[in-house]
């Protein structure tokens, strides 16, 4: 399944945004509270930079299917929009990125 998934360049991006997803809420609902309430930071450095590489290899994705399926500007626009809400790629994965 997987494999099949990273033959596409939309298959690439839905893995991507899931990864994404999951990198945000562990961000989120991990790290983040590690460091303002336990006063450990290590977590946010490191889950902090794959989720920066992953939203950055998300933003790409979109941009490059956005113009490989010739999408409106509003669902390129949308793709990433959604990407700074918890739970937007999973959304957008749903409701965007199926054919």
């Amino acid at each position: 399944m997987l494999s099949s998934l990273l033959r596409t360049s939309l298959g690439r991006l839905r893995v991507v945004g899931f990864l994404e997803g999951i990198s945000f809420l562990v961000l989120l609902g991990i790290a983040m509270p590690l460091k303002y309430l336990l006063g450990q930071p290590e977590a946010v450095r490191v889950v902090g930079m794959a989720h920066g590489v992953l939203f950055v290899a998300y933003v790409l994705l979109v941009l490059q299917v956005s113009l490989e399926r010739s999408w409106s500007w509003r669902k390129a626009l949308l793709a990433l929009a959604v990407s700074l809400v918890p739970l937007g790629t999973f959304w957008a994965d749903k409701k965007l990125f199926r054919d």
